[in-house]
């Protein structure tokens, strides 16, 4: 694969992906076409050696694996690990606020939002609906409304003649999106169900029950810059590198064993049933494993590169980073090292990435945060805490984190996915005394 058709795929991924439900979709999707069968947990699983299979949790979460043996004892795995969620405004359950004139919806913060960066954007809605049939079943469907429906205007400088020395957004009063005016009819419910109709032919809706959606901007994603050097795109943290690593699954020699595991709610901690701070790896891991000894045996000779965002160094701002541990866009993912365990890196599987990295001819990188700053954190200390895998957290050169739309650059994906790839057909990770 070259680097233009990855970068193609890449934007079409990460349009089709508004929210943590699309992205596991879009995945289960690549992942069926490549091969890989996919299992449910309340069904009993037959796993055949030379398998490549995958399960979701919530439909929000993934985990993707293959099984060149049913032994992992003595092979370990190599896991790739990445989060589906992304800061953002996801509606309240009463959404409809109608004021001075204007259909509005209240909305609830996700994550560490950077909101001044959501006023003045064409906004639209996804997510999952949860509705009843008219067979009484109880189900569930994806919605996307695609199209820009809403906006959150800015107040004018004449009304805010201070706004350029500095301001704050009041998320229960200023953030409201604007849908219509109130001279029009509008009722959230049977919008939903509309929508679920075109998008679905045949659906038989008897009422919306509840719903989770979550607004974003319909601005695509793009290559921008003179040379078309980066990536300009809503979500990049972390459907960046979910797409990294599904590609690099997808294209492993399946000679050694491989797992891909893409959870949700990172951005707010992982604790849920389907986060990294839950129980979905540990539960799949002992059912392909699930003699004790071996899998503790499987477990140390294993390793995951956790793979999330990092923060390049923003030319405005060079006095945010520590000079020595400033990285660059298209200069090669980065190594992450926290002395307090923010991020899980040791020599150890510093080393093995670096080894892996040079036999590419891929750059490494390497991050520490200014130390009178305060650290970000990642799945990589949570899922190394919860079932002891050695582990590496890496990330790609980021401007904007957090923004509604970030930029990162157009050869650094590529590369990783080189580096990741032999990372899943790598023979012997670290070596332990006998």
């Amino acid at each position: 694969m070259e680097t233009s058709k990855f970068n193609d795929q890449l934007l079409s991924f990460l349009q089709a992906s508004p929210t943590p439900f699309h992205a596991t979709a879009s995945m289960s999707d690549e992942l069926r076409k490549a091969g890989f069968v996919e299992l449910f947990e309340n069904d009993n699983w037959v796993i055949e050696e030379g398998g490549k299979y995958f399960v979701t949790r919530n439909a929000s979460s993934l985990i993707a694996f293959t099984t060149p043996t049913l032994d992992v004892s003595q092979t370990g795995w190599r896991m790739i690990g990445a989060h589906t969620d992304s800061p953002c405004l996801k509606l309240k359950p009463n959404a409809h606020v109608e004021r001075f004139g204007y259909h509005q919806l209240g909305v609830e913060v996700y994550g560490g939002v950077l909101l001044h960066t959501w006023l003045d954007r064409d906004l639209s809605i996804a997510g999952r609906v949860t509705f009843k049939d008219k067979a009484g079943a109880v189900t569930s469907r994806l919605v996307d409304f695609k199209k820009p429906i809403a906006v959150v205007p800015n107040l004018a400088i004449h009304m805010n003649r201070g706004v350029n020395d500095g301001f704050s957004v009041n998320p229960q009063e200023e953030i409201l999106p604007i849908l219509c005016g109130a001279e029009n009819t509008f009722e959230l419910h049977a919008l939903l169900v509309e929508q679920l109709k075109k998008q679905h032919d045949g659906l038989d809706i008897s009422h919306i029950l509840d719903f989770e959606l979550s607004l974003y901007d319909t601005q695509a994603p793009a290559l921008v810059g003179l040379h078309e050097e980066y990536i300009c795109s809503a979500r990049l943290d972390n459907l960046l590198s979910c797409f990294v690593g599904l590609q690099s699954l997808i294209d492993s020699d399946c000679q050694r064993p491989s797992l891909l595991i893409c959870t949700d709610h990172e951005e707010i901690g992982s604790l849920s049933a389907c986060g990294a701070n839950g129980p979905f790896l540990d539960d799949v891991l002992r059912r392909l494993s699930p003699n004790p000894e071996q899998f503790v045996q499987a477990i140390q000779r294993s390793m995951l590169v956790s793979a999330d965002n990092a923060h390049a160094l923003h030319p405005n701002y060079a006095n945010k980073h520590d000079k020595l541990h400033a990285p660059g866009i298209n200069k090669g993912a980065v190594i992450k090292v926290n002395a307090n365990q923010r991020y899980a890196t040791n020599s150890e599987t510093a080393s093995v990435y670096r080894d892996i990295a040079a036999e590419e001819n891929y750059e490494v990188q390497c991050f520490v945060v200014r130390s009178d700053m305060a650290c970000g954190s990642t799945i990589g200390p949570i899922t190394s805490g919860e079932i002891g895998v050695p582990t590496i957290d890496i990330g790609l050169p980021t401007f904007g984190m957090h923004s509604i739309r970030e930029l990162a650059g157009s050869q650094d994906a590529f590369g990783l996915y080189k580096v990741l790839v032999r990372f899943t057909q790598r023979d012997a990770l670290i070596s332990r005394p006998a």
